[in-house]
């Protein structure tokens, strides 16, 4: 669907040199002279990269609709991952390709994820912010360590390596931010 600049809004899906994009930002701009425009700030929805465009007056922009959906992941075959759609109990097969190595690196089995399509096509899998992890290895934490001492790698139950403080143990859980791949607390399990 045509649009014109003025309706440009943050979290706007548009389709913009053959690409789907989600609107990070954008100002309206109107100079002493000449004709108003908009510079908007663009985030590729399978890539993350981010492109910065101007849009002038006359610029018709393509609206593209977006529909979410939340699914459960179920297990893994091959370099296929399998997931459940919530209200319709369809599977839909992922590739690791599509689903990115982000999201590889955080699923836990029966994790529920945000599926987004446009044009009943997918377009990414967005992980929970957080997730609990249990810590499989590690070295010893040392009695005394303290969380502003530094950190050490610590290998999650899902095989990802994440920074986590000197005090951590194998065994531990710990709560990570899926989107920084940081370190956030201890968690009591």
């Amino acid at each position: 669907m045509g649009a014109s600049i003025s309706d440009i809004t943050s979290g706007m899906a548009l389709r913009v040199d053959d690409g789907n994009y989600i609107v990070v930002d954008y100002s309206h701009v109107k100079p002493g002279k000449g004709a108003a425009f908009v510079r908007v700030r663009l985030r590729h929805m399978k890539t993350d990269l981010i492109l910065e465009r101007t849009f002038r007056n006359s610029d018709k922009i393509e609206v593209l609709f977006l529909e979410d959906r939340t699914y459960q992941y179920q297990y893994k075959a091959g370099d296929s991952y399998h997931f459940m759609d919530q209200e319709t109990y369809e599977e839909m097969v992922v590739s690791a390709e599509e689903l990115g190595d982000k999201a590889v690196k955080y699923l836990q089995d029966n994790i529920i994820v945000t599926a987004t399509f446009c044009e009943h096509k997918l377009q990414r899998i967005t992980l929970p912010n957080f997730i609990v992890a249990q810590i499989i290895e590690t070295d010893p934490g040392f009695k005394g360590d303290s969380s502003k001492a530094g950190n050490k790698p610590a290998k999650i139950d899902t095989g990802a390596t994440v920074p986590v403080p000197l005090f951590i143990n194998t065994g531990d859980f710990v709560k990570i931010d899926t989107r920084s791949d940081e370190y956030i607390e201890r968690v009591q399990k």
